[in-house]
């Protein structure tokens, strides 16, 4: 596995446990990411447990970045609740990634609509 897909998921295990507390859906979500990518179930395991210690880890290219942000915000919606503390850690990393306030908040807002479309 490549280190940058390593450190991506490392990532939404981070967002995962910003709001105090990882959800069953986000689990089970993240070890469908962990399985399609090569993870093994042991270090998925090792990596919920030290969610809490993990610091965000920034992209360096542009569609890595995009990606990467796009993921975060799928993944913060997957329980159907966009917790203030996962908005304000998308907000904070897409900041630090080069995105407007406006290109956050619509990004945002086209995965709000397709959550109620569903």
């Amino acid at each position: 596995m490549l280190d940058i897909e390593l450190e991506h998921f490392r990532n939404l295990v981070s967002l995962a446990a910003v709001d105090g507390k990882i959800e069953d859906i986000e689990r089970v979500t993240l070890s469908k990411i962990a399985f399609e990518r090569g993870i093994p179930l042991d270090r998925l395991n090792i990596m919920l447990d030290r969610a809490h210690e993990y610091l965000y880890l920034i992209p360096q290219n542009h569609v890595e970045k995009e990606k990467q942000l796009e993921d975060m915000i799928k993944f913060a919606l997957v329980d159907g609740d966009f917790a203030p503390a996962e908005h304000k850690l998308i907000n904070t990393v897409g900041e630090k990634l080069g995105f407007s306030k406006t290109e956050l908040d619509d990004l945002v807002e086209k995965h709000l609509r397709k959550l109620k479309v569903k």
